[in-house]
């Protein structure tokens, strides 16, 4: 499950419990529901950092929860609800109105990385965790909306490469490099120390959140259609510089 806190303007959203928070329908309707609580107080230079106890950030979906279903028909029925039901958490994050920050404290595999990369910036623990698109080693395809959403958010086309067709785990240092990740940090309390600091720099801006989400959709334009994101032009009359 994940709990959501408010410190000032800051709101972090944690995944509880020291398992791998692996993303079921459970966990996907506790993440939606923190997400609506978000956007419905949104304050000028209100900020999400989002981060988890325990050895993972997220070990991505539920792949016992689908197995323990009662035919190989019934547990491939399964997994394609958990993608189903988790593209809105990837729409909610995309069209929040603040600017969003996930402290990778923990291992992220598969829908896991998704999941940290739908955030604007990624800070990443640097010793121990990986990040580690699985789906190579596991005999599994990458859907067509996930891959789209991989195209826009991993830039370089080597660093795609290494994720998808080497499988690669890749590290703090190394996702840094590869403008995955924005700043790697020695520990747990290192990567939320930082993500706080960023996030409270953030805020201090005090923008407009709606017109921060605009403008972020607008940096995605494959995505619009592929998640369901509506896209509306904002003009302020009452300039803040």
């Amino acid at each position: 499950m994940c709990t959501l806190e408010k410190r000032g303007n800051v709101y972090f959203l944690t995944l509880t419990g020291d398992d791998e928070h692996r993303l079921n329908p459970t966990l996907i309707a506790s993440l939606r529901s923190v997400l609506s609580n978000v956007k419905s107080q949104p304050t000028r230079g209100s900020v999400l950092i989002t981060t988890a106890h325990g050895k993972f950030f997220s070990n991505g979906f539920d792949l016992k929860w689908a197995q323990a279903a009662t035919s190989a028909s019934a547990s491939r029925d399964r997994f394609l609800q958990m993608l189903e039901l988790f593209k809105p958490v990837v729409a909610d994050l995309l069209a929040l109105p603040m600017p969003t920050i996930s402290a990778v404290t923990g291992h992220a595999a598969g829908v896991g990385v998704i999941l940290a990369m739908c955030h604007d910036y990624i800070l990443m623990r640097s010793d121990r965790g990986v990040l580690y698109l699985s789906e190579l080693d596991m005999g599994m395809t990458v859907p067509d909306d996930y891959m789209a959403f991989l195209r826009s958010k991993v830039v370089l086309e080597a660093a795609r490469r290494d994720l998808l067709l080497r499988a690669m785990k890749v590290k703090a240092e190394e996702a840094v490099a590869m403008g995955i990740v924005h700043s790697a940090h020695g520990s747990v309390e290192g990567t939320v120390e930082a993500a706080v600091r960023l996030g409270e720099e953030l805020g201090k801006r005090k923008w407009d959140g709606e017109v921060y989400a605009e403008i972020r959709k607008g940096m995605y334009p494959e995505l619009h259609v592929i998640f369901g994101l509506e896209k509306k032009t904002i003009v302020s009359l009452s300039p803040r510089l």
